[in-house]
């Protein structure tokens, strides 16, 4: 629960609106009905929808996320699961009032175990989960993706820190101009890696 908060914090913090609701939605959707981590991230993907329709000037679904998204956080403790919910609550209420409040101001960054994190304050976890968010978002293939979170974690357990996948999946979530390039490379070392795999498997 903690990792995927956290990565959706920081896709969000990052501007990246419309993504951030993907690092909570599988988790939320295992959640039971009105449960408090439910009620949670449904709020927090609400929210995150209600921003993303706001810039995209779709007042009326902007307001009605906005309003829904208040009533799923209202009654959970102001810092629940390590979040600052105050001024999250505040912030739709003010949403829900007058949508085009984003075009003059930035919506209120999510504090979390009392930072505000971006993409580039992530551990390995959080950063496995953002990179399959971004790639969705941004349309590329999500296999390549999945496959180097893999890599990296095996060679994360052998302690290989100087590992070309943690690093590519680092990079491809933290290097937004860059992120076409990261890609190519990553695929790369799939590809590489996999053939050495199936060499080593026809050996016996």
């Amino acid at each position: 629960m903690r990792d995927r908060i956290r990565a959706g914090v920081a896709v969000f913090n990052d501007g990246h609106y419309h993504a951030a609701h993907d690092a909570w939605e599988d988790r939320w959707l295992e959640l039971e009905s009105g449960s408090d981590d439910e009620r949670l991230l449904h709020g927090l993907i609400q929210y995150s929808g209600a921003v993303y329709h706001a810039r995209e000037r779709n007042w009326e679904g902007a307001v009605g996320l906005a309003e829904s998204g208040g009533e799923y956080l209202a009654d959970l403790p102001a810092d629940y699961r390590d979040l600052r919910l105050e001024p999250v609550r505040s912030f739709l209420s003010r949403l829900a009032a007058d949508p085009e409040i984003v075009e003059r101001r930035s919506p209120v960054r999510l504090e979390h175990e009392d930072t505000v994190p971006g993409l580039t304050d992530l551990g390995f976890e959080p950063t496995a989960i953002a990179a399959v968010v971004l790639a969705e978002e941004f349309g590329y293939d999500e296999d390549p993706i999945d496959r180097t979170r893999g890599y990296a974690q095996q060679d994360l357990e052998a302690g290989e820190d100087g590992s070309k996948f943690i690093t590519l999946l680092f990079d491809f979530v933290r290097e937004d101009e860059n992120r076409g390039i990261i890609y190519q490379r990553l695929t790369d070392h799939v590809g590489r890696r996999r053939a050495r795999e199936e060499d080593v498997k026809g050996l016996f």
